[in-house]
């Protein structure tokens, strides 16, 4: 536990040091608050009120945390901090929550915000914010394990950028190719995409493919951080 404390304290204090992270999750709530106030409040038959909250949030929850996560991880071993934390004895579930408990807590704020520009109450609320935590979780693990694989900023940003790519729009695609839509369906990034489009959709299946995502994505985190921890 004090181990997750330390590692949690150590990212915040990263982060406000690092504009290039923090503003990820600032971006992306102010595009959506302006497209939202400039172009769906006024009377406007195109848009609905509501599609740019949606469609910022999906790919924030989707995409946006991926490539921050992984340089993280990335910058802790170009610094020997993550070799150091594993000679102290620091377990992968350990630096997982702390450094991932600290961009999820992160995320649901701006998650937060996005539901407050979006005004959803009651059961919407519920769900959204539900789907957004589940999906920042699957990002942020997935964006740590590239991370932990590249083992250097440049090759993280490399290697997670087009992978960011292609889960976050990969759902978008799904909605004009049935192919496509049978192969996204495995994918969480889908999941986030059905949900925030649409409220009445079932949450149980969504939340259970996200998880399966997450424990495949966990699952990998631990065999990068055993074999290759050690060798930033």
């Amino acid at each position: 536990m004090r181990s997750m404390k330390a590692i949690f304290t150590k990212q915040a204090k990263d982060m406000i040091k690092n504009p290039a992270v923090l503003v990820m999750f600032i971006v992306f709530p102010a595009v959506a608050l302006i497209m939202t106030v400039f172009v769906t409040i006024p009377e406007n038959e195109y848009f609905s009120g509501n599609m740019f909250v949606t469609m910022m949030a999906s790919i924030f929850a989707g995409m946006g945390l991926i490539t921050s996560a992984s340089a993280v991880v990335a910058e802790d071993i170009a610094g020997k901090s993550l070799r150091f934390l594993i000679i102290a004895g620091v377990k992968p579930h350990q630096y997982l929550l702390g450094t991932g408990g600290f961009y999820l807590l992160a995320g649901a704020a701006a998650s937060v915000i996005f539901n407050l520009i979006g005004g959803f109450s009651g059961e919407e609320a519920l769900k959204f914010l539900t789907i957004m935590a589940t999906g920042l979780a699957a990002s942020i693990i997935l964006g740590m394990v590239f991370g932990i694989l590249a083992g250097n900023q440049q090759a993280a940003a490399s290697l997670s950028m087009p992978v960011a790519v292609i889960v976050g729009f990969t759902p978008m695609i799904a909605g004009f190719n049935e192919t496509v839509e049978k192969f996204a369906g495995v994918l969480y990034t889908q999941q986030i995409n059905i949900i925030v489009n649409d409220f009445s959709a079932g949450l149980l299946k969504p939340l259970l493919v996200i998880a399966a995502n997450i424990a495949v994505f966990t699952v990998l985190f631990v065999i990068a951080y055993r074999k290759k921890g050690l060798k930033g």
